[in-house]
């Protein structure tokens, strides 16, 4: 049954996610696309760290240049989260 929580509609078979900053409520029918992009974002973020604590310039890092977003490809290859 729908309810309402915090002025937000929540349906049956929506994703509800939280943590100590907050609540979010995710569609049922878009979940899958949010999920993926979080975790493609997830891993982008981990290469940009990994980077800047090797030494690199935080300019062309973040936000990534082409340089860049090629090198995240190729580390995505052998760095892959579950």
């Amino acid at each position: 049954m729908p309810i309402g929580c915090g002025d937000v509609a929540v349906m049956p078979g929506d994703v509800v996610v939280g943590d100590g900053e907050g609540v979010v409520v995710i569609p049922r029918r878009i979940a899958e696309d949010v999920i993926a992009a979080a975790h493609e974002q997830g891993q982008r973020e981990d290469f940009i760290r990994s980077k800047i604590q090797q030494g690199a310039s935080i300019l062309g890092v973040y936000p990534p240049d082409e340089q860049t977003l090629r090198e995240y490809e190729e580390w995505k290859r052998g760095h892959a989260r579950c």
